[in-house]
């Protein structure tokens, strides 16, 4: 059955709740995946920055089944082998001391909500307001929907929550305004990923830090997307020398399965027994997920290799910038990059597609590379053909 019959019936039974490329992708190795009509691509969106070791790898595959045949849930009413060694794991890497375990960025986002709203109730008077950055994306629920800056994502869905405030990014002045006797922690991505792939600059990073500390509230990084050495650094909070006092992850934390955290340090870690829970949060398999893929990421120092391989497609582009003539800028860290271009980024990654390389458009002018943090320079070179070729409109 090919992508056309398997498309229509798609159309009739799926949700309209997002734009999907043309094609039914049905497996993949490594940095290619091949759709139902046959057809190979390499991938550079890593399913939106999930597949830090590219499709089926095999240590995972393997983790997998050996839980599987063992103990897939046992809710979180107990506790399991896998659920503490994951835990161990987060906390011994990222320094930070506490986990919470759930499915997604977007449920880690809504813990680190009602995380800092409880802290705030319980240790600073009862503050509630959290200030989050314009262009942001912090998730679709609705607390992570009220988070996020952007009111083409909110307006259809108000009244939205109350009790967040919104600041300029890079712009310190524009949150120290926000500020208020309200406030109670500050919530930023470092890379806005979905917002065009823009850097924090460390000067703003820092005097964010010192603002919070003068103010006695909380440093909430939203690494869904930054985190599990997808700039360069395990963490893009060590870029900048800056540890808040809680961080968000998940995308790469389970290779491709679905897994999310929220780390926090021992003095905000202020849930107690009925705050907050997931059923399916730490279940064995994700957490033998969790394992397998941070040991992986450890052994293949694979935070060292995206921040090479980032350098080199920075390279290659800023090589070529002038004779192609649209590349406005290109904007980044690591393996997360994003390339302004002068016309329509979505007609771009649709030709790119049409030459067998997929590509993710996050705004009308910006094309976005994350390809797995694992490719073969062989298959980076390959796709940077394509993509230049493409660009070029050759």
């Amino acid at each position: 059955m090919g992508n056309a019959e398997l498309i229509a019936r798609a159309d009739r039974v799926l949700m309209n709740n997002c734009r999907r490329q043309p094609v039914v992708l049905v497996r993949g190795r490594g940095a290619r995946v091949e759709d139902a009509d046959g057809r190979s691509y390499l991938d550079f969106t890593s399913g939106v920055a999930v597949n830090a070791f590219g499709h089926a790898p095999a240590f995972l595959a393997e983790a997998l089944a050996k839980q599987a045949a063992e103990l897939v849930h046992v809710s979180n009413l107990y506790y399991s082998a896998p659920l503490v060694e994951a835990a161990e794991r987060l906390t011994g890497l990222s320094g930070m001391e506490r986990v919470f375990f759930c499915n997604s960025g977007a449920e880690a986002v809504e813990a680190a909500i009602k995380l800092a709203r409880k802290y705030g109730r319980t240790k600073l008077g009862g503050r509630y307001e959290i200030v989050t950055a314009y262009r942001s994306v912090h998730g679709r629920t609705m607390g992570a929907l009220t988070a996020t800056g952007q009111e083409k994502y909110q307006k259809d869905f108000a009244p939205l929550l109350p009790g967040f405030r919104y600041a300029v990014f890079n712009d310190l002045s524009s949150w120290r305004e926000a500020v208020t006797p309200a406030t109670c922690a500050f919530l930023l991505e470092l890379v806005q990923a979905e917002g065009g792939v823009y850097p924090a600059e460390p000067g703003f990073v820092r005097g964010l830090a010192e603002l919070a500390v003068q103010h006695g509230i909380l440093l909430i990084f939203d690494e869904v997307q930054t985190g599990l050495g997808r700039t360069g650094k395990l963490f893009a909070w060590q870029h900048y020398g800056v540890k808040p006092q809680i961080i968000t992850v998940a995308k790469g934390l389970g290779g491709g399965f679905p897994v999310g955290a929220l780390l926090a340090r021992e003095e905000v870690a202020v849930f107690t027994p009925g705050d907050h829970q997931s059923t399916f949060g730490g279940n064995p398999l994700a957490c033998a997920a969790v394992c397998a893929c941070l040991d992986e990421m450890i052994k293949q120092d694979l935070p060292g290799r995206a921040a090479a391989l980032g350098a080199e497609i920075a390279g290659r582009i800023r090589a070529r910038q002038k004779e192609i003539g649209i590349i406005r800028e290109l904007r980044g860290m690591g393996l997360l990059l994003g390339l302004e271009i002068e016309g329509r980024a979505p007609d771009y990654a649709e030709a790119a597609l049409a030459r067998g390389l997929l590509l993710n458009a996050v705004n009308e002018t910006t094309l976005r590379i994350a390809p797995p943090l694992n490719i073969s320079r062989e298959e980076l070179a390959e796709a940077m053909g394509i993509l230049q070729a493409v660009l070029a409109g050759k």
